[in-house]
């Protein structure tokens, strides 16, 4: 069988994609086992179910619609017009490589920004609304958001360079999960009277490590496979700008809290390092190495500082995710117009590029933030979206699936311990 130059090509710029998709979807796991290691025990089977909505409804939302949405023939530069069902004529996209595999490669970028919100909500949120959230964050708030970025809408048009999605996918997921929270509200015993507020552990740091670990890893195809080609020599740069930030990012985390607080804060190191992949996505491919490192280090202080802040304005984010994504990719955002060596101001290109880098943030931001705060209240005016106060007390585990986590035996009446099962809370 003959095969041509540009076949081959194809083929191995296919596979690329591919492999890298299959990288992006697994920081799903990563995303699990971060937050259930973030929250208490009694709360970890819940958030790992919705993660894994988010990759069960999530994924048909961003099939049925939100792909179509979100690339589409552009329309007033805001909306897709066609491709429902990936579906119909998408030869605008004048890709090199299959739909299929553009659009798993895209699909696990959709369930990521619904994963963000995942982790904001924990401990309390009914897991029914959360279904019906994690479907339309997929099939519509992330996806008009690409659109005006990857998807030809207006903010590509303004010339807004957001490589993998500081802006798209972080700043969306972060600022969604500010609303979210906002309209949620924390966790009983979270804030005193005065405000102040009371630590509520995480019950399994080596797991939210774990967690981060894999992130970082799944990170290898997520900026470098947004070149959607194996054959462009730069995915090499992006890998290691990726790395340097993440390493510069999980660095000054732990040298800040050290000099802080005179100990190294564990959970600010794991922010800290996901902190410096996130701000560092929207530039990757288009900075420097010491730039990356110096994104990454900012990263790693406004990571803390946004956590302090958030915590004193009440905001109850048990896993840091507004912090992390919603701050750093604002961040990340606008480092494209300070350091990218094209028309980054600290590079000589002036400020035009910084402009709209920061039209392009505030605006994907603006509609995350607004769209989801109109979900929240709708879901909590019609359905409910909060369980009661006995409810989160006793757990999300055994209130919403009737299992724990955990199969610890506790005290009873006479002092002999008994297995946490679900039997014994029906025989109750």
């Amino acid at each position: 069988m003959d095969v041509s130059l540009q076949s081959l090509a194809n083929g191995l710029d296919t596979i690329w994609v591919l492999l890298c998709a299959a990288l992006v979807f697994f920081m799903e796991a990563g995303f699990a086992a971060l937050e259930a290691g973030f929250v208490r025990s009694k709360s970890s089977i819940n958030i790992i179910m919705k993660v894994i909505m988010d990759c069960t409804v999530g994924m048909l939302g961003y099939w049925i619609i939100g792909f179509a949405i979100m690339y589409g023939i552009d329309k007033f530069g805001l909306i897709g017009t066609n491709g429902i069902a990936v579906r119909g004529t998408l030869d605008h996209l004048g890709l090199n490589i299959p739909v299929d595999a553009f659009w798993i490669f895209q699909a696990a970028f959709a369930i990521a920004v619904a994963t963000i919100v995942s982790g904001a909500v924990a401990e309390r949120m009914k897991f029914g609304p959360y279904i019906i959230f994690s479907f339309l964050a997929t099939a519509l708030i992330y996806p008009v958001a690409g659109h005006w970025i990857w998807g030809g809408g207006w903010l590509g048009q303004l010339g807004m360079k957001d490589f993998a999605g500081s802006a798209a996918v972080h700043a969306v997921g972060g600022w969604a999960s500010l609303a979210a929270v906002m309209v949620l509200e924390p966790r009983l015993g979270k804030y005193e009277k005065d405000g102040s507020a009371n630590v509520l552990l995480a019950h399994n740091l080596p797991l939210a490590a774990l967690g981060a670990f894999i992130l970082w890893f799944g990170w290898f195809g997520f900026n470098p496979g947004s070149s959607l080609s194996g054959l462009d020599l730069n995915i090499a740069r992006i890998a290691v700008t990726t790395n340097l930030a993440a390493a510069a990012g999980g660095t000054v985390g732990t040298l800040y809290t050290l000099w802080k607080w005179g100990k190294p804060d564990p959970s600010m190191t794991i922010n800290g390092a996901l902190a410096g992949l996130v701000a560092v996505t929207g530039g990757t491919a288009y900075v420097s190495h010491a730039s990356a490192i110096i994104i990454g280090s900012i990263a790693g202080i406004l990571v803390v500082w946004a956590v302090g802040l958030f915590d004193k304005k009440g905001i109850d984010d048990p896993v840091g995710a507004i912090a992390v994504h919603g701050v750093n990719g604002t961040f990340g955002a606008v480092a494209v117009g300070l350091f990218a060596q094209d028309g980054g101001l600290f590079t000589g290109g002036g400020t035009h590029l910084l402009l709209v880098q920061i039209i392009g943030v505030l605006s994907v931001s603006l509609w995350a933030f607004g769209s989801t705060y109109v979900i929240f209240k709708l879901l909590k005016a019609a359905v409910g979206i909060r369980v009661t106060a006995e409810e989160e007390i006793e757990g999300m585990d055994v209130v919403e699936h009737g299992i724990a986590a955990y199969n610890n035996p506790r005290p009873t009446q006479d002092g002999v311990g008994q297995a946490y099962i679900k039997s014994d809370l029906v025989a109750e």
